[in-house]
C-alpha cells in the first residue's frame, strides 16, 4: 500500500522546508522568534497537512487538508516577500524556494481538483 511519503508533492514540500530553514539561518537575531518563526511554522504546515490529510479515510477531508496546505504555502510565500521587503533576505536567495513553491502550488491545485471532481 502506498504512503503519503510516495507523493511527489509531499517530497517536494519537505525539501522546501529544508531550504527555508537554511535560508533563515542568516535572519537578524531579533527576528528569530518573530517573522522567521512564522515562516518556519507555515512552511512545516505544508507537508504536515498533506500527510495528515492523506491519513484521513474520507476524500473530502483529504481535499480540505490539501486546501489548508495550499493556504500555508501562500502564507509562507507572503512572509518570504515581507522578509525581502525588509532586507532580511535577498530576492536572489529565494529563486529555488520560489520555483519549488510554484511547483507545489500547481501540484496541490491538481490534486485538490481531482479529489473534488
Amino acid at each position: 500500500m502506498k504512503s503519503y511519503r510516495d507523493l511527489i508533492v509531499w517530497q517536494k514540500s519537505v525539501n522546501m522546508v529544508t531550504l527555508v530553514y537554511k535560508l533563515l539561518n542568516d535572519f537578524p537575531n531579533d527576528e528569530k522568534f518573530g517573522l522567521a518563526s512564522q515562516i518556519k511554522r507555515s512552511s512545516v504546515s505544508i507537508s504536515s497537512n498533506i500527510a495528515e490529510g492523506y491519513g484521513r479515510n474520507y476524500t473530502k477531508d483529504y481535499a480540505r487538508f490539501l486546501q489548508i496546505s495550499r493556504g500555508s504555502l501562500f502564507e509562507m510565500q507572503t512572509q518570504l516577500q515581507i522578509a525581502v521587503n525588509l532586507n532580511f533576505i535577498i530576492e536572489d536567495d529565494l529563486k529555488e524556494i520560489k520555483s519549488l513553491s510554484m511547483e507545489i502550488e500547481k501540484m496541490l491545485n491538481v490534486l485538490i481538483k481531482k479529489l473534488l471532481n
